[in-house]
């Protein structure tokens, strides 16, 4: 494995002190024991755990050195790099990893889709060239620069995602990775609650755009609420607009997007190429997902067609979309796993999406829904309102858990209210007893909410 950094480099970054030895290079960067490799520079940061407590551990399991800011608490261990603070080292180690790579840098954020359009643009990218990538959804303070920091130096290209759950988080990250491309995917009132209006969350995501790099792109969803903040942000920050959506005028244009029980088949104008494409993934959000993770990469110089054709492989990933034919006592059933998270808009895409599976004979399209949280003073208004796409999409049967899902409960019609359940473990036997072969189950809600665990007992059914 090529050396990431060696302990001078990282030393000369930091600006640390070493301790019990300064011949040692490392291959990774880890700031968690349990997935830390042989060889990784262990971070011992101080979040919700201190990491401190840890360096014992982290040795054992194969650290070639530790960043740390507590000498004491390294005694008799292996070798060390000493700081006073450790995240804010960490973000020197980003901005020199940031800066001896060429690589063509890809921000991402937005209320809804963050990880899968970020997991796209990798695809498409790594069509063209060795592609890094934010592993999971490390989005935020540490996370943002512990993938800056991981980065090879011969990468081609790097996509960031960005996340925030208050007003000012945006800006201290992309001016972190400077990226020479920024995609808002949507936005919606995700984190309302914290900053008050969709408008303020519109502002919180243009701040994406005064990162760029001179000259760099800004990639707007122009049919979404708010879209004239989003580019006048763009155009604050001197950047070259791109917007994308549905309508004529747009630079990156959707104009078909027919979607069947294994992926959709698009057709799209990308700065006035017209590329048709098949998106290997179920879900109403790849419509302009897809188009924006082609434009992104075409603008930094990846092959657009062979981008086209990487988003065939696209598959979904852990709670956001995952369906699996479940084989229980009574006959087989779909189960849809979307419980990582839930907003107003991602529950009216995933209805859509339920919308294309067909049941089989004798079953029904069904939803098991979750709270959605941070959602702020209307937060009753918005689980209500929940009712409408749920009708457009002609979801038969809705079981819903949490306090805030009584709303929605209230605004159906009586034949679509499945069962209700005030948490999330009190619905599995109302849910596992009203089950029947052939039926598709969409599961979805805030992480918070614990659908999760609803998942995880219609699996063993």
């Amino acid at each position: 494995m090529a050396e990431l950094w060696s302990a001078a480099e990282a030393a000369e970054a930091t600006g640390g002190r070493f301790i019990n030895g300064d011949r040692w290079s490392a291959n990774g960067i880890s700031i968690d024991t349990r997935s830390l490799e042989q060889g990784d520079l262990f971070v011992a940061l101080k979040d919700v755990r201190d990491g401190h407590d840890f360096l014992a551990q982290a040795f054992v399991s194969g650290a070639a050195a530790a960043l740390i800011s507590d000498a004491a608490k390294a005694e008799g261990m292996g070798p060390a790099l000493v700081v006073p603070d450790v995240l804010e080292a960490l973000r020197k180690l980003g901005a020199v990893a940031r800066d001896r790579c060429a690589a063509k840098r890809v921000g991402v954020t937005g209320s809804v889709g963050k990880t899968s359009t970020k997991e796209a643009v990798a695809m498409c990218l790594a069509a063209s060239g060795a592609t890094h990538r934010s592993v999971k959804s490390y989005n935020n303070h540490w996370g943002v620069p512990l993938t800056l920091a991981r980065m090879p130096r011969d990468s081609a290209f790097a996509v960031f995602e960005m996340g925030m759950n208050h007003r000012g988080e945006i800006l201290p990250l992309t001016l972190q990775v400077r990226p020479h491309a920024a995609i808002v995917t949507a936005i919606a009132p995700a984190h309302i609650e914290n900053l008050g209006s969709t408008e303020a969350i519109a502002d919180e995501k243009g701040d994406i755009f005064g990162g760029l790099e001179p000259g760099g792109f800004a990639l707007v969803p122009n049919e979404a609420p708010h879209a004239d903040r989003l580019i006048a942000a763009a155009e604050r920050n001197g950047a070259t607009l791109i917007r994308f959506g549905r309508e004529p005028g747009c630079e990156v244009r959707l104009m078909r997007f027919d979607m069947d029980a294994t992926g959709s088949t698009a057709e799209a104008e990308i700065l006035g190429r017209a590329i048709r494409y098949r998106v290997g993934v179920e879900g109403a959000h790849w419509a302009l997902n897809s188009v924006a993770a082609l434009a992104a990469a075409d603008v930094v110089g990846a092959d657009v067609e062979a981008a086209a054709h990487a988003l065939e492989h696209l598959r979904a990933f852990d709670g956001r979309g995952v369906a699996m034919a479940i084989a229980a006592p009574f006959g087989e059933f779909v189960l849809v796993d979307d419980s990582y998270n839930a907003n107003p808009v991602s529950m009216a895409a995933a209805f859509a999406t339920l919308a294309a599976r067909k049941p089989g004979p004798g079953g029904r399209r069904i939803a098991a829904l979750g709270d959605m949280l941070e959602l702020g003073v209307n937060e009753r208004a918005y689980h209500a309102g929940l009712a409408e796409p749920l009708a457009e999409a002609g979801i038969d049967l809705v079981f819903a858990a949490g306090p805030r899902m009584a709303a929605l409960m209230e605004a159906l019609p009586p034949e679509r209210r499945g069962g209700y359940a005030e948490t999330a473990d009190g619905l599995i036997p109302v849910i596992s007893a009203a089950l029947r072969a052939g039926d598709v189950v969409l599961v979805k809600g805030s992480n918070s909410s614990r659908m999760s665990r609803v998942v995880g007992a219609l699996k063993a059914l």
